[in-house]
């Protein structure tokens, strides 16, 4: 039967040039947010938005979700060590005991913690372009699922999140995890969040269909709560 079972194994670097490494993880990151800032720009043009509204969008929704996401990552998941370590949180740097710095990337980055960073830096965007904050709430959960199936995968990639034990044909064995076949439970998630993101732009792009302000937000929220709460039922809890 364990022949059925998917290994896993992949190394989370991509190469490794004079120390510097490019990971999987920081990749899929890029790609998602590039390709949510892609499609974010022909929405724009059809809610007859500025240009410059959307460029502006761009900086202030990728510094909300990295400075949210990184500190959710140091504040909820390892607030020991990085209470002792603060020049960690945000440089893609570690130094151990005897003051050797090595470049590691930015392995470690919160969902949630980017979800929070992202909804704030919005509030500060619609304040300064006057643009209805739930418009823009509207407008960015159109893509934000599909910028959260990125980050699932990265985080498959690195062979973290991963699911419960389990007997099923599909399980993966995380090689640098355990021999333990389990639940591919970040891969079950970049699945649901696809099709969430179907769902959505599906609704947004239908005619003929009258949406007040928020609609698309509460939405997707709705969504995405219902799936993170089933997900839970096969995930091993983050610590």
């Amino acid at each position: 039967m364990i022949a059925l079972y998917i290994n896993w194994d992949f190394d989370p670097e991509i190469i490794n040039i004079y120390g510097f490494p490019l990971r999987y993880y920081g990749l899929l990151f890029v790609c998602g947010l590039l390709l949510c800032m892609h499609i974010l720009k022909g929405i724009f043009r059809r809610e007859n938005l500025k240009e410059s509204a959307h460029e502006a969008l761009f900086i202030y929704g990728i510094v909300g979700i990295f400075v949210g996401a990184r500190l959710g990552h140091c504040l909820f998941y390892d607030f020991e060590y990085y209470s002792k370590n603060l020049l960690e949180i945000f440089l893609p740097i570690k130094i151990n005991q005897i003051g050797e710095i090595k470049f590691i990337g930015y392995g470690g980055l919160a969902s949630h913690g980017g979800t929070i960073g992202l909804v704030i830096s919005l509030y500060l965007y619609s304040k300064k372009y006057e643009i209805k904050y739930l418009k823009i709430l509207d407008l960015i959960a159109i893509v934000a699922p599909l910028g959260a199936t990125f980050i699932r995968l990265a985080n498959l990639m690195n062979s973290e999140m991963i699911g419960n034990p389990t007997t099923m044909p599909w399980a993966f064995i995380f090689r640098k995890v355990d021999n333990i076949p389990r639940h591919p439970a970040q891969l079950y998630e970049a699945i649901a969040y696809l099709i969430i993101f179907i769902i959505v732009f599906t609704v947004y792009k239908t005619k003929n269909i009258k949406l007040g302000n928020g609609f698309l937000f509460g939405l997707a929220i709705t969504l995405i709560f219902t799936m993170r709460i089933l997900i839970e039922f096969v995930k091993i809890n983050q610590v």
